[in-house]
């Protein structure tokens, strides 16, 4: 019981990887995801770390809403478009049950967990399909916001979904720090324009602005 720590309400993010059991090369999407995971952590540094836990899952904790939504999406661009991800964010305090192998429990965890499992039932309805984050809070935590950070992570998630490769891509570029339209299209081969074409025509400039406004949550 001494290896038991509780922390004070955090916000903790659950994800799995979509369709993990029809992977060819299970050892080869592991380290991918792995690598994914390390790039965002350096991105978006997390309170505990952001790592592979049990099979296909992983998980991080964050001290703003803001963060694990930053990281969220940050993880599924990485991935994107061979491996998609469902990402559940709880907010709550969580115990950690064994710090060596990771294992956390309590309020938060299991309001992360709940977010996980409303996101995969949302997918599975033709018209949320491409849902894949949720935001779920415990029964001690303010939840004035939930419903409007689920609207605006709806949407987020149907444009994203929506994307074709080469929109990912530049989403992805667009998401770094000092990546310019130029930049994206010198290493996509396609003029200027073309870039901007795609940021207005697929909605890229307004997940980027939607992405802005969540990631500074409290």
């Amino acid at each position: 019981m001494d290896s038991m720590k509780s922390s004070a309400s955090r916000c903790t993010l659950i994800g799995d990887i979509v369709g993990s059991r029809g992977s060819v090369d299970r050892a080869d999407l592991h380290r991918a995801v792995e690598a994914a995971l390390r790039q965002v952590d350096d991105a978006v540094p997390s309170l505990t770390g952001l790592r592979v836990t049990v099979g296909d899952e992983f998980q991080g904790s964050y001290a703003t809403l803001g963060e694990a939504l930053d990281a969220g999406l940050r993880v599924r661009l990485a991935l994107l478009p061979d491996v998609d991800t469902r990402i559940g964010i709880g907010r709550g305090s969580v115990t950690t049950l064994d710090p060596d192998r990771g294992i956390e429990d309590g309020p938060g965890w299991w309001a992360a967990r709940s977010a996980v499992e409303a996101a995969e039932e949302a997918a599975a309805k033709p018209a949320t399909r491409h849902v894949r984050t949720a935001l779920r809070v415990a029964a001690s935590e303010d939840d004035t916001a939930v419903d409007a950070v689920n609207a605006a992570l709806l949407c987020r998630d149907h444009l994203v979904g929506s994307c074709s490769e080469r929109s990912i891509r530049l989403l992805r570029g667009l998401m770094q720090p000092h990546t310019t339209q130029g930049d994206l299209a010198t290493l996509e081969g396609i003029s200027p324009s073309a870039v901007s074409q795609r940021v207005r025509a697929d909605g890229l400039g307004a997940v980027l602005a939607a992405h802005d406004l969540l990631r500074r949550m409290p």
